[in-house]
């Protein structure tokens, strides 16, 4: 938990300790990207408007480092600053005042996506079962490990983002709604439509950066299908 607020920092704690969680506070995003890379937590609750780092620049230098799940926690309510933290890398965004009860259930949504993924990299005994592939023309999703290759080509995704693309690719041919999306992808946390669109313009950028910006389509007025292949 990043904040320069010790009194809210004690609200989230309790809330988070409660639900089994154990917490570690971090006064501003100086500290907290220290503690962040020392630790290696499974989640990060994080404030935007800090002292000495704010908490996108500590977004953007943890993305350098780590994958670990972000959610923003903040008072400003300008959609700029949200959707820059979402196309840095933020995994949701929660405005104050906030519900601890719903933030609890948002942390424990992306800690449960993470948990998957370090379970499905993590050496096991070989299975008899192949792996599970989902494979349409150039893109490749191994469903198990949790990642993405474009024409053999590695694209690092967030759990967020390979949920998204996953819901598109197993239905190339459908359109799906910003209300579809949510439903397939975030594990029946409510999320806004800007997160959705958020989201899918970081895949959209990560694919570009393989040769392949077109991954994805908009159909305006009704949603998103996968693009060509």
């Amino acid at each position: 938990m990043v904040d320069d607020d010790p009194s809210l920092r004690d609200v989230v704690r309790v809330a988070l300790e409660l639900d089994g969680f154990t917490v570690l506070e971090a006064r501003d995003g100086r500290e907290g990207l220290a503690l962040a890379l020392a630790k290696q937590p499974t989640a990060i609750v994080l404030d935007i408007n800090m002292p000495e780092l704010d908490g996108l620049s500590m977004c953007r230098q943890l993305r350098q480092h780590s994958q670990v799940p972000v959610i923003f926690l903040s008072s400003r309510d300008d959609e700029l600053d949200r959707v820059l933290g979402l196309e840095l890398g933020g995994d949701d965004y929660v405005p104050k005042p906030f519900s601890p009860r719903e933030l609890v259930a948002r942390v424990r949504a992306v800690v449960r996506r993470s948990e998957l993924t370090h379970a499905a990299a993590t050496p096991t005994a070989p299975a008899p079962s192949r792996a599970r592939q989902l494979v349409r023309g150039r893109l490749a999703l191994d469903e198990d490990a949790w990642q993405v290759t474009w024409a053999g080509q590695r694209v690092v995704l967030t759990v967020m983002e390979f949920g998204l693309l996953r819901a598109l690719a197993q239905t190339p041919s459908k359109v799906f709604t910003r209300d579809e999306l949510i439903e397939r992808a975030y594990d029946g946390v409510v999320v806004s439509e800007r997160t959705v669109d958020s989201h899918l313009r970081r895949v959209r950028q990560k694919f570009a950066q393989v040769g392949h910006p077109d991954v994805l389509e908009t159909v305006h007025g009704v949603g998103y299908r996968l693009g060509p292949v």
